[in-house]
Order: structure tokens, then sequence, then C-alpha cells
């Protein structure tokens, strides 16, 4: 394909907005869409999003703004959703522009709901997109520091690689870098998986444990995590990779972190209700939280983290008594 190609954004919260910035950097155009036609207005005089990463300033002269999904995924030749995971299937039932095509790459870290799929086998096996054309971008990077452009680390996955070389080179800037990955089921496992992971640690500060607890958690996480993805796909990879681990350091400890946010919440004796109506963007692990586990009691792999966020966020468990109980089970 040639290199001179059209790139579309689809969604509208602060991770869209901050690869749209990135895109910025390097393109003439991109494409942009979002639902909301008051954000589009207040954009297109504003130079930014009114609702998600205020702070970013937008390069509105190289923004195609539309409110269609169907006109921003027909012009362009690579897509890439970052659309939250929980309304994916909604946002696509409007979208009637074929893109089994296309290249498609996905922003979103979690598993869509209804098929308990994660993205690339959802888009797989729903809109007959080929896995070579499909990559995943993941971390270690917070939307907040790509607006402050702060040195910051993407990974693209792609069984493609020269694919995951095109989209390096539209992304990359003086405060991007970028790693490339075959490993596209992996990576989007794990960042999924991390989101879980952030609301235990979130958690545990709410309930009042300290440093040191946390660093635990943090340990039984990466390992945790390294048997949860073994058992789906197994192949040679290095969990220590910024993917994996970097990833999970970043979610679990930064104060930018919505999960960590969202689990401090339930930690401090917030309702899931309460902390879900309270935060302003949504939380992932939230919804990974149930798919992973109802994943993993098909799979086996033992996941006491997994097993007590599920039981604090699902069972109405008491978190106190959940984390208690959890402390034993980690070294």
């Amino acid at each position: 394909m040639s290199e001179n190609i059209k790139v579309s954004v689809i969604g509208g919260g602060s991770w869209a907005t901050a690869i749209v910035k990135m895109l910025c950097h390097n393109l003439d155009k991109v494409s942009w869409y979002m639902r909301n036609d008051n954000s589009i207005a207040h954009i297109k005089e504003h130079q930014h999003n009114p609702n998600y990463l205020s702070s970013a300033q937008l390069e509105t002269d190289k923004l195609m703004l539309t409110s269609s999904i169907n006109e921003a995924v027909e012009g362009a030749d690579l897509v890439i959703f970052a659309i939250p995971s929980a309304f994916l299937s909604s946002e696509l039932k409007n979208m009637t522009v074929p893109i089994k095509d296309k290249i498609v790459f996905s922003a979103i870290k979690g598993i869509e709901p209804n098929s308990g799929l994660i993205v690339g086998e959802y888009l797989h096996e729903t809109y007959d997109v080929p896995f070579e054309n499909i990559g995943v971008i993941t971390g270690p990077c917070h939307a907040e520091e790509v607006a402050m452009e702060r040195l910051s680390y993407l990974t693209l996955a792609c069984q493609e690689e020269a694919n995951a070389e095109l989209l390096a080179k539209y992304l990359k800037s003086f405060f991007i870098r970028i790693k490339i990955s075959d490993d596209i089921i992996g990576t989007e496992y794990a960042a999924m998986l991390k989101n879980i992971y952030a609301i235990a640690a979130g958690i545990a500060h709410g309930l009042g444990y300290g440093d040191n607890f946390q660093s635990v958690i943090m340990s039984n996480a990466i390992r945790e995590m390294k048997r949860y993805i073994k058992k789906v796909h197994k192949m040679k990879r290095n969990i220590n990779n910024s993917a994996y681990l970097g990833d999970l350091l970043v979610t679990g400890y930064s104060l930018f972190s919505r999960n960590r946010t969202f689990g401090n919440m339930i930690g401090k004796g917030y309702t899931v209700r309460a902390a879900k109506v309270e935060m302003t963007m949504v939380a992932e692990g939230y919804y990974a939280t149930n798919s992973a586990y109802k994943i993993n009691q098909r799979n086996g792999a033992k996941t006491p983290i997994i097993d007590a966020v599920y039981d604090i966020l699902y069972n109405d468990k008491d978190a106190r008594k959940v984390f208690k109980k959890l402390t034993t089970y980690l070294d």
C-alpha cells in the first residue's frame, strides 16, 4: 500500500484526542469522527476538545471533523478505533461502510462485552477484517502526558509488520517513541488486564494499605498476567517488556489512571454505581473484570487478584474483608 494514505480516528474521548494530536504532527489531514456535534463545533472554534483532554491544543486546519461514522470510515485507508469497549458494538451498528479491506488498529483497552472477544477478534469475526490487517496500539502511555508533550512510549502490535511500521511513522515525534511487536493477542489482553490490576491497586489505597503492599500487588499482578495470557495465547514473550509490565506500572501507580481512581473510590466506601456516576470518564477495568473473570472460568489460570476485584464489583462483597483474604494469597 502507498504510504500516502488517509487515516481516520473513531472516538471522541481522551485517548482518541491524544492520538489525533500525535497524528497531526506528521499528517496534513486527519479524519476524526465523534458523535457530538456540539463538541465538533467547539473544537473548530477553540482548538481543543471541550470534554476530554482540554489542555491539548489541536491543529484544526488539519482536521476533517464529522459526526458521521460512515463518512469518516469510507474515505480512510487506515482506521483507528478509540471507543470504550462497552460501547463499541452499539457505535459500530451505525457503520454500514465495509472495513474488511482497510488497515484497522484498535486503541481500545478492553473486551467487547457482548461477545467476550478482544477487539481484534471481534473485528475479525463481525466485520471480516483479516488478522493481517488488524493491529493494536498499547502503552505505557497516558493521554494526559501526550497533551503535555512529555516523553511517552507506544507499542504497536501487528501480524503484518509493514502496517505497524507505517502507523509508527505517523505517530512518532520528539515526544513519542514507538516499539513494534508481533504479539497482537498478548498485548491486547495485557492492555485489558492491567486496568483490572489498577482497580485493585486503587482499592488497596482506598482501604488504607501503604506503598509496601502496593508493590506486592504489582509484583503479583505481573505474574498473574503472565499466567493468564499464557492460557489464552501461548507464545514466547518477555512479560517484563514495556507493553506488559510498563503499562501495568503506569496504570497502577499514576494519578492520571482512571481505573486506579475508580478503585480508590470503591476502597473508600463508594458503591459501584456511585463511583461510576462520579467519574467523568469510563473506567475500562470495570467492564474488563467481568469479561476476564468469565474467560478464565474456561481457562483456569490462578488469578486471585482478578477474583478479588470481581467479588467486590460484581458480587457486592465487602472490600475490606476480600482484601484481608487476598493478602494471604500474595507473596
